[in-house]
């Protein structure tokens, strides 16, 4: 079934904006599996599109929702473009490096390949406080990372261990998805540094500069338009209450100790 001549030509974008976590209101599979799909259902013969804007976060919502894209572009063949807007660092790169092409200001925050982990520890204050800290387990390592109690120097290194392992997976998904686009100075690229867009291109990193407007009309042609796909949105005065909740779980998230793509 042909358009009708007067119908402007629609590029599915997909946006990916906030802190990857899996929580309600949050970037997660969860909250995306549906509109991914829509989005690539959508797409007749033309790319799909990653409207980018995220610190990062949760490792696995940002596998997941990087494997669904990829499985997604593979099953539709069709080819995929992410565009950074202010932010695509640590899990928002992992996301835009679902395309096969991407682009970002000149002065864009990319990268940050790297991972990061830790939180508080209380022990002297209520020491000093004359508070007695009682936990009981079974397993001699139940209890790591209690803010509660002494770091133990074993559970620094066990801390290590899997921030390694989770850095090792981050720069192979980089390097099996940029590939030779890569520069050869791999310590500049996982170092754990977000860079300006240039810095980026000049790395490897991204393709080229450009936005999702500019982007949309040269994959669609002059009169082509963006037809937008992402979670369900709330009416404005349902939002409000939220943003005071969302404030607290990024902190707890902060205090909590939890490794992340951030």
């Amino acid at each position: 079934m042909k358009l009708a001549f007067w119908r402007k030509p629609r590029v599915a974008t997909i946006e990916l904006h906030g802190l990857i976590a899996p929580r309600k209101g949050a970037l997660n599979i969860g909250e995306l599996a549906a509109p991914i799909d829509k989005a690539f259902r959508s797409a007749g013969k033309l790319p799909v599109i990653l409207d980018i804007e995220s610190p990062g976060g949760s490792p696995v919502q940002s596998d997941l929702i990087a494997v669904e894209i990829r499985r997604l572009a593979d099953k539709h063949k069709v080819r995929v473009y992410a565009v950074i807007r202010e932010v695509g660092a640590s899990g928002g790169y992992w996301l835009a490096c679902a395309a096969d092409e991407i682009y970002a200001n000149p002065m864009s925050l990319v990268g940050s390949i790297g991972v990061r982990g830790g939180g508080f520890g209380v022990p002297a204050l209520l020491e000093r406080l004359g508070i007695e800290h009682r936990q009981y387990t079974a397993g001699s390592n139940k209890a790591r990372f209690d803010p509660f109690s002494p770091e133990r120097p074993e559970d620094v290194v066990f801390a290590h261990a899997l921030m390694d392992d989770l850095h090792s997976r981050f720069k192979d998904w980089v390097r099996t998805r940029r590939g030779a686009r890569l520069t050869a100075d791999e310590s500049a690229v996982f170092d754990g540094s977000f860079m300006l867009g240039a810095s980026a291109k000049a790395l490897g990193l991204i393709d080229g500069f450009g936005d999702v407007g500019s982007l949309v009309r040269q994959l669609g042609g002059e009169k082509a338009v963006a037809r937008r796909f992402g979670p369900a949105k709330r009416s404005w005065w349902r939002q409000l209450p939220r943003l005071g909740v969302d404030a607290l779980l990024d902190a707890a998230d902060e205090r909590a100790g939890r490794i992340e793509l951030r």
